[in-house]
């Protein structure tokens, strides 16, 4: 006995083997933000506060990253996005300044910790870039969200040629 049938919008049951949606994730010292991009055009999810960004402190003394603080806020962005998406989040692009192998390793572990598959770790400069024309403030988070999308893309082909 099933106590839910649940379905797509168009009616399709939902394969629990399938993947969830993959968003692009800013990480920086003062907080982070999530966006997705559908069509090439990338949008940042604001929490229900109506804010685009979640503040939080991530740096130590030092100039590195907390590791668990990192986790938390990858774990908090992931929730808004899949309340705002009403779909599971799995994958994800992350646009952060690490430029050493150990802050690079620790992003990673972080992403894992929030139960997100790491599809690329993207420095937050080269994410900006590909965002194109946007307020420089936004332009990693969508950047990352844009490769995200593409990322995502071909993964679902090499999932149906497999």
């Amino acid at each position: 006995m099933k106590l839910f049938q649940i379905e797509e919008p168009d009616g399709a049951p939902v394969d629990s083997d399938e993947p969830g949606a993959a968003v692009g994730i800013e990480v920086a010292g003062d907080g982070g933000a999530v966006a997705v991009a559908v069509g090439g055009n990338a949008e940042i999810l604001p929490g229900s506060d109506g804010e685009r960004r979640l503040a939080a402190s991530l740096l130590l003394a030092g100039g590195g990253f907390e590791a668990s603080a990192v986790a938390k806020l990858l774990l908090a962005l992931r929730a808004r996005a899949e309340q705002q998406l009403a779909r599971p989040v799995t994958h994800a692009v992350i646009a952060a300044t690490a430029r050493d192998d150990r802050a690079r390793g620790l992003i990673a572990q972080a992403a894992q910790a929030a139960g997100l598959q790491l599809l690329r770790l993207i420095d937050r400069a080269e994410a900006a870039a590909r965002a194109g024309r946007v307020p420089a403030a936004d332009a990693a988070v969508l950047g990352a969200a844009i490769l995200a999308e593409d990322a995502a893309a071909v993964l679902a082909s090499e999932r149906s040629l497999g």
